[in-house]
């Protein structure tokens, strides 16, 4: 057995509809409608652009198969997802142009620019930005 790569995130949003929003503008990232028997209003995806499926954002009332008890803020066990990402300067000019809250640095020992940010359900993102 051998993992492949991140298949995605879900994240159980207070409101569908900005969840999803902030992903396509901040992330550029696609957002469909999740398959049947989820519905519009209770599951959006965000597509990469490759076409995966990278976030799943559920509504608070979307059936689960697993369901937990769940709340805005931090993400229990999940300390922050990470995006490998390109253009760290259009990025933190989104940023800025958001009146967001993020934090940056500079790992020179291998060329990795960094950016930490929360999404509107308390979701520490990580954004990575490797030189060359």
């Amino acid at each position: 057995m051998t993992v492949e790569r991140l298949d995605h995130v879900n994240i159980i949003a207070q409101d569908l509809a900005a969840t999803a929003a902030f992903y396509a503008e901040l992330l550029d990232l696609d957002i469909r409608d999740a398959p049947p028997p989820l519905t519009p209003q209770n599951a959006r995806w965000a597509f990469d652009r490759n076409g995966q499926a990278v976030i799943h954002i559920n509504s608070v009332d979307c059936p689960r198969r697993f369901d937990r008890d769940v709340s805005p803020g931090p993400t229990g066990a999940i300390h922050h997802v990470a995006f490998r990402c390109q253009g760290f300067e259009a990025m933190e000019a989104k940023l800025k142009a958001r009146g967001a809250d993020y934090s940056a640095s500079d790992i020179k020992a291998n060329g990795l620019r960094q950016i930490f940010t929360l999404d509107p359900d308390g979701v520490l993102l990580e954004l990575n930005f490797f030189a060359g």
